[in-house]
């Protein structure tokens, strides 16, 4: 996990990591942890202007919203395939967007919203490194808006990687 220098400030995503590590081993409910864990990233990120998760109602291709930090959103239910959000879930793939006013599949959720970044989340050990993204099953999403345009780099998506791992049990356990 690498440290990058955003805006003059020094971002150790290493660090936040382990504090992510930290509010997901602790104690609580799964949506408690996971609504912690929002705030911090929120909080110590500054181009995270909105951070939730979305998460894959049991036997429906539909996401409904989770936990976030950020301004209330009316999308809180997201079939697969609609929006940056429903095709990440059913492509399994990550959607980096890095101007969301030139996305054709784009749900608006606020005219400050630039950029975009959607990092699937997957059954606990159900992503293989080896075997790519489509080994396993999508139980949520991790969705990330900022207020500034091409706000999100290769050093965001291995960090929200990385954290998509580490919350797959608290995300799975959200569902319905």
């Amino acid at each position: 996990m690498l440290a990058v220098k955003e805006a003059g400030l020094f971002m150790d995503y290493a660090a936040i990591f382990g504090e992510a590590e930290a509010l997901v081993s602790g104690p609580g409910s799964p949506a408690q942890r996971l609504q912690a864990l929002c705030d911090l990233l929120k909080a110590k990120i500054p181009h995270y202007d909105w951070f939730g998760f979305y998460v894959a109602e049991a036997g429906k291709p539909e996401l409904f919203l989770g936990p976030f930090a950020g301004e209330p959103t009316e999308h809180t239910r997201i079939a697969f395939g609609k929006g940056i959000c429903g095709q990440a879930a059913a492509t399994k793939e990550v959607f980096l967007v890095p101007d969301v006013s030139a996305a054709d599949n784009y749900l608006a959720c606020s005219l400050k919203v630039k950029s975009e970044i959607v990092v699937p989340v997957f059954a606990p050990g159900g992503f293989d490194y080896d075997k790519g993204r489509g080994a396993g099953e999508v139980v949520g999403e991790i969705d990330i808006d900022s207020h500034t345009k091409d706000a999100f780099t290769e050093e965001d998506r291995d960090f929200l990687d990385s954290l998509a791992i580490l919350v797959a049990q608290d995300v799975a356990a959200l569902r319905q």
